[in-house]
């Protein structure tokens, strides 16, 4: 289905409900557009939103029906929706992203082999799919290694840290010897930083500047901008960035995790929609990473990315939020993002602040030295 330009009016389908959709939605609202969304729960962070709401889980072809009927064109929040029901909706309604790329980013193992085939550096891997290659990829690479699943790890779920011969057993216990695997090197890195980048059904590309990542438990936590590398370090994050895109064909907003070790870069990972680490778009630039994405899939032109003002980008987890609403007076004022989820759980991301500062080192230390973020979960993250 080809178009190139969707009028304000239109309704954007957005599959999945969560805080991108949520952030997704209200600039697509400002812009003049309605929302429809698929979420298998009623009322969630995007339904609050949305203008028509599609309760179904993400497998579910009569709820994907039933969301096409009332859309002009169609997205999704996030990689975990099901590639079967994007594939079926690829043949029912404008949907410029395409399973393709979605697909490729739900598999770890593909995902690695797709970055490698563009000439782009990734840490050393192997795939595993028995003790034995377990054992025989541990010898090959070296400890300490990861072990990751090859679907459905996020936030720090589906790995496991190898530091020793001994950690083999525990973690092919741990992660129930339910492979494929992916084993890959634990590079000792100075930094790790994303480049979020946005590319329209025009061609036109636009990137942010390149963000500094630092996680607790697996778990983002912080995002500084601009990242705390050299020059050279950023004009290589984001030529491998462009390199991606471009030779994916990109269509919408995508992030890429990178390891820095100098001067020198290797891809982690992709996620092939707005990121958490680019949040601090939202305030920190002439266009937010939310906005570009809207703007890519309907056919306008790109904004600015621009950055106004460094910021600093804090995660709030299901155990922050209590503590920041009754201490959040304690530090200079912030941009305060509540996504509207009904339970605080451990370690679930309910929300985020930004703060915009003249001096990233004295925020640093006086966000670090606040008991808001002390408490940490220790589990790896929920959505």
């Amino acid at each position: 289905m080809e178009q190139t330009w969707i009028a304000p009016g239109s309704t954007i389908g957005i599959l999945g409900g969560g805080q991108l959709g949520r952030m997704m939605a209200l600039s697509a609202r400002e812009m003049g557009y309605r929302i429809a969304v698929m979420e298998p729960k009623k009322d969630s962070p995007c339904g609050m939103t949305a203008d028509h709401e599609v309760v179904a889980g993400y497998e579910d072809q009569d709820g994907a029906e039933e969301l096409a009927s009332m859309c002009d064109v169609l997205t999704y929040e996030f990689e975990n929706i099901t590639a079967e029901t994007a594939v079926f909706l690829e043949e029912k309604i404008y949907f410029p992203q395409g399973s393709r790329l979605l697909q490729i980013s739900q598999d770890r193992l593909k995902e690695k082999e797709t970055i490698q085939s563009f000439d782009i550096p990734v840490a050393p891997y192997r795939a595993v799919y028995t003790y034995t290659e377990l054992k025989e990829a541990a010898e090959a690479i070296g400890l300490p290694a990861v072990l990751k699943t090859t679907r459905g790890g996020y936030d720090g779920k589906g790995q496991f840290i190898l530091e020793e011969k001994a950690d083999i057993d525990k973690g092919w216990e741990a992660l129930k010897g339910g492979g494929p695997f992916v084993l890959e090197e634990k590079i000792p890195f100075d930094t790790e930083v994303s480049i979020v980048l946005t590319r329209s059904v025009l061609g036109e590309m636009s990137v942010f500047p390149a963000a500094e990542n630092i996680h607790r438990d697996g778990v983002l936590h912080q995002t500084i901008v601009p990242a705390r590398i050299s020059a050279k370090a950023a004009e290589r994050a984001e030529m491998l960035a462009r390199q991606f895109a471009e030779s994916i064909e990109l269509i919408g907003t995508l992030a890429v995790e990178m390891f820095v070790t100098g001067d020198t870069i290797s891809v982690n990972e992709i996620a092939p929609r707005p990121h958490n680490s680019g949040h601090f778009t939202i305030n920190a630039c002439e266009t937010s990473q939310f906005e570009q994405h809207i703007r890519a899939l309907c056919g306008w032109p790109l904004g600015s990315t621009a950055l106004l003002k460094p910021a600093v980008m804090v995660n709030l987890l299901g155990q922050h939020v209590e503590p920041y609403l009754q201490n959040h007076t304690s530090l200079p004022p912030a941009h305060v993002h509540l996504y509207g989820k009904d339970e605080a759980k451990s370690g679930r991301k309910m929300g985020h602040v930004t703060y915009l500062t003249e001096n990233v080192e004295s925020l640093l230390a006086e966000i670090n030295a606040s008991s808001i973020w002390k408490q940490t979960q220790l589990t790896g993250g929920q959505s």
